[in-house]
């Protein structure tokens, strides 16, 4: 049994916020000036980093509406949740140019969503061979850059996208 140590993750994968009753989007969305994990705010919905990434720059695109279907949606928010996916695959691009991506929603228990009621959108930047031995027989996950810095490199990305174009 190989072991790969990362004793700097502790603080993050044992905070009480984790285990917390509630819905974490909510949860920022009422502290969205100073949570950490925000790169970008809209006029109906914002863009937060997740907490535990699939790859470095996995963004969810959320509607500030606690909504869990497609169908509770109104049409600005339909729209701005596609405007900021694209707003995002642009800053992604510009700031990590991965050679793909996954774009997708999970709707409910049984098509994997991690967080049931809330409704978001995740953009996941892919590179040929991220998959490998790690992944594929380690069970491991390596993410070679901490969340913080990734943060601190799509808000300006994402700030000037905003400004050139106007998007949400």
């Amino acid at each position: 049994m190989n072991r790969l140590w990362t004793p700097w993750r502790l603080a993050y994968v044992t905070e009480s916020s984790y285990a917390a009753p509630g819905c974490i989007f909510c949860d920022a969305l009422a502290r969205i000036d100073t949570e950490p994990l925000v790169v970008h705010r809209a006029g109906h919905c914002f863009v937060i980093l997740n907490k535990f990434p699939y790859n470095n720059g996995h963004l969810m695109v959320v509607p500030d509406r606690h909504v869990s279907r497609l169908t509770e949606l109104d049409a600005a928010e339909l729209n701005e949740i596609m405007l900021l996916t694209q707003t995002a695959e642009r800053a992604l691009n510009e700031v990590y140019h991965p050679h793909g991506f996954n774009v997708g929603l999970n709707l409910g228990k049984a098509a994997g969503a991690g967080v049931l009621h809330h409704l978001h959108m995740h953009v996941v930047p892919r590179w040929d061979g991220d998959t490998n031995f790690m992944s594929a027989v380690g069970e491991t996950r390596v993410l070679p850059e901490e969340l913080p810095m990734t943060a601190a490199r799509l808000r300006p990305a994402f700030a000037n996208l905003h400004a050139s174009s106007q998007a949400p």
